[in-house]
Formats: C-alpha cells, structure tokens, sequence
C-alpha cells in the first residue's frame, strides 16, 4: 500500500489519499482536466507550470508512457491528481507504466480521491492555490501553506519554461518561420513542418530586432504557462513584428496578440482545461471540438473593433476564442489546434497561416 498524502486547498477544504509519484510537498493552483486520454501531453505541456493538475477521468495510465508522446524536454506541472492510478499499460508503444514515470520526473502526486468532488468544488468556487504533501499531516499547517504559497497572477511563469538559447527544428523548407518559444508544444512545430517550414525557434525573451534580422516570412506565437499581463515584454515583441510579417498566436500567443493590441486580459473563474471544448468560426458557421488549456482570457470589450474582428467564440461560456487583424497580417485562437492530445478539428488554421506566409512572399 502506499504512503498516505494529503491535498490541502487555501478555502480549508482537504482531500485524503496515496501517494503516487515522488514524495515530499509541492505547490500550485489546483485546476481540473476533462480530458479522457492524452495524461503524457498534459503532463509534459509547459502552459501547466504553477499548477496542480486533477483528470476528471477516473482511470489514468492504463496505456503507459512512451517517449515520442512528450510535449516538451520535461514535466513542467508542479503536481499530479487522479482517483485512479493503472499499475498495468496496455499498448504496443508502451515503454513504462505512469507512476514510475512520475517517479523519474520527481512529480509529487496523489490517487485515491473523490475527483468528481474536488471538480465540483472548484467549479462552485473557482480554481485557487492548494498543496500536495506525503510528509506532513497537519491539515491546519497545510492550508496555512497553501494560503502563503504565490499563486498565478501577476507571476511570470514563462521566464522559467523557455529555451535558453536559439536553435533550428527544421533546418528545410518553403517558408521561413520563427517561433517564440513561451513554453511551446511540440506538436505545433511538427504540424509546421508538415507544411513544408524551415522551423527557428528563439528563447520568448528575445528582441524584436533580433527576429527580424533572421527574416522570417512569419513568426508563431504559441502557448505558455500563467498570467498573460506578468509578461509584457513578449508582447512588446509581437507589437513591433505587427505588419512587419504574418503573425499566428495560440493559447498564451493569442493573449499577447490581445495585449499588444491594447486590450486587457482577465483571469476564469477556473479555467479552460481539457479536450471538448465547443468553438464555433464565426467566418463559417462551422463548430469545431477543441484542446483547451489556460487560465485567463482576453476582454473583448477592451479591444477596438475597428482594427480587429472577433473570429471564434467559445459556445460553454460566450468567450473569446479567436481574433484577427483587419489590416495587417495577424490572427490569433485561445484554443490548441495542434491538438496533441484530442481532436483534430482546428488544424485548418495552420493552413489559413500557410495562405498568410504565400500572399506575403
């Protein structure tokens, strides 16, 4: 039997079960994923840093881990929730069961919980910060923890998921594009590659200046972990590139697009995280079934219609799930069309990219 852990949130509210994973004590936001499969790609998604992350799906594991499934270098979420951890993988790619991959990557996590009561619970009163400890059973003290701990707003959480330095994923193609790595997926470059892209990718701390001496016929914005407004010198680059190239942002790249816009961002009461998210193209009337995983979203009230048109809405909540430019050319979707994991419906908008890159040449 495994140890016993405790998963403390700052309203008071405790959660008792089994560790699962590394032991010791770890911080976060605790937000909940209505995600059925894909636990490797939302492990290794780095827009998860700073939180704890619970699957609504009561069985994760039962088809292992593998090493081309990974969405980045590491496991960058800070904890891990399930109501059931598979000790057996089924499937012919499997290279390990879950929880020693856990155990590998040092993340503390916890099984054995009602998730259906903690999803429930956050949904009443929003995401917050929460604590998982296999070493300490003071409830009081860990609630106390929890409330002390930092939290997401206002937190630059994308300074600790970049690239330290440029480097080239795919040295061949028709069009040049640079992406500004905030805490990218993988599969956002290997579906830019698909469509025959040269692929530079540059730390998201890098200048404009530098970007524009490479040249490129466009540059992605992807996603990224945290509260868009902590890092406003992302959006000061993509502000300077505006009608200098064609400009895609996705998920956090969408929220920079926003903010160098002049518009405002705010944060859900708990968020968008999961593989079933309804967004309906307002072009074409078209609803596709999305990957979604952020926190905060960006006010389309604060943003000037004159210069830019509202392309996708999200049908759950009525948020902004899309926008574009009206003169220059630049588009944006909150949502992941890259997928990885979850449904395909969205990759036509790599395409609607593709167009942008051939009209500028």
């Amino acid at each position: 039997m495994s140890e016993k852990a405790i998963l403390a949130l700052e309203d008071g509210r405790i959660f008792e079960g089994f560790s699962i994973g590394a032991t010791g004590e770890v911080f976060g936001e605790v937000v909940f994923n209505t995600s059925m499969t894909g636990y490797q790609e939302i492990l290794t998604d780095p827009s998860y840093k700073g939180q704890i992350v619970a699957m609504t799906y009561p069985l994760i594991g039962n088809y292992g881990v593998n090493s081309e499934d990974a969405e980045s270098r590491k496991i960058f979420l800070e904890g891990f929730v399930v109501r059931e951890l598979s000790r057996i993988s089924s499937n012919w790619r499997s290279e390990k069961i879950l929880g020693r991959y856990l155990k590998e990557n040092k993340i503390v996590g916890i099984e054995g919980i009602d998730t259906r009561a903690l999803t429930k619970h956050i949904r009443l009163r929003g995401a917050m910060k929460a604590v998982i400890s296999t070493c300490d059973a003071d409830e009081k003290r860990l609630i106390r923890k929890a409330r002390a701990s930092a939290g997401l707003s206002g937190v630059d959480l994308v300074s600790s998921v970049i690239c330290d330095s440029i480097y080239e994923w795919n040295k061949k193609g028709k069009f040049n594009v640079v992406v500004i790595d905030t805490g990218l997926k993988h599969n956002i470059l290997r579906e830019l590659v698909k469509r025959d892209c040269k692929i530079t990718v540059v730390p998201g701390n890098i200048g404009a200046g530098r970007i524009l001496e490479m040249k490129p016929d466009g540059v992605m914005f992807p996603n990224g972990p945290g509260d868009p407004a902590a890092v406003p010198y992302v959006a000061g680059t993509l502000k300077k590139l505006l009608g200098k190239m064609p400009v895609f942002g996705i998920c956090l790249g969408h929220q920079m697009l926003g903010l160098a816009l002049g518009g405002k961002t705010y944060k859900l009461k708990f968020g968008h995280h999961g593989a079933n998210h309804p967004v309906k193209d307002l072009k074409t009337g078209k609803i596709s079934i999305t990957v979604q995983n952020h926190g905060f979203c960006v006010d389309p009230k604060t943003l000037d219609r004159k210069k830019i048109e509202i392309t996708h809405i999200n049908l759950n909540d009525n948020t902004l799930e899309g926008m574009r430019h009206r003169k220059f050319p630049a588009f944006s979707v909150q949502f992941h069309p890259e997928a990885s994991a979850g449904p395909n419906d969205a990759k036509y908008l790599f395409e609607e990219f593709i167009k942008l890159m051939k009209n500028s040449k």
